[in-house]
């Protein structure tokens, strides 16, 4: 199990929870640690462009593909998440993973409300359709969102929503590929339950 380290973000967060959890996880960027993992986390804050150059940069890209495609679980979270879509319209247009159809836009465009940009804090999630990561959780469970942009076009992989004046792409899934726009690791009991049912897929 690896948290794919590519230069962008804490990580600390994400390993404390997993190491609470009794997981046995690595942070790593080396692709030979990546290519052996029977799971792996996405994570990432900050601009899109920025990280999907420094991904690949090391050819982690293509690592991640690889491992998606051959059936290990992949767990995208915040940007992390983000990157799994064909493109991001974040300060340009930039191609992302393509693990996932649909694309990256920003919240503002879309808003028929004066609401703060980023969302940051807690809100709530509905679940779409059934997912093993909500194994453990409840539909209305809170989690805790820090991002200004959020996907859409990707109706087919959305398993949860939150409002926030639009309907938010909360978590998706496409086969053995998930993602969360909000921080499990910082969404207390309930994002802990998502962090173990990832790990016991």
């Amino acid at each position: 199990m690896v948290i794919v380290d590519y230069g962008v973000g804490n990580l600390f967060s994400l390993k404390s929870s997993l190491d609470f959890l009794g997981f046995s996880c690595t942070v790593t960027s080396d692709p030979k640690e990546i290519s052996k993992a029977d799971k792996i986390f996405l994570p990432g804050v900050g601009a899109f462009a920025d990280a999907i150059h420094k991904l690949s940069e090391n050819g982690l890209d293509q690592i991640i593909r690889q491992r998606a495609a051959d059936g290990v679980p992949l767990l995208g979270i915040c940007l992390g998440m983000q990157m799994l879509f064909n493109k991001s319209y974040e300060y340009g247009e930039h191609a992302g993973l393509g693990l996932i159809p649909g694309d990256v836009c920003p919240i503002a465009a879309d808003l028929s409300q004066p609401l703060k940009i980023p969302q940051m804090g807690w809100n709530s999630l509905r679940f779409r359709r059934e997912s093993p990561l909500f194994r453990y959780i409840h539909d209305g469970d809170f989690v805790y969102y820090v991002h200004s942009y959020y996907a859409k076009n990707c109706a087919e992989s959305i398993i949860a929503t939150s409002d926030y004046g639009v309907e938010i792409t909360g978590a998706v899934q496409n086969g053995n590929v998930y993602g969360t726009q909000f921080h499990p690791e910082k969404s207390g009991q309930v994002g802990l339950a998502i962090l173990q049912a990832f790990c016991e897929l």
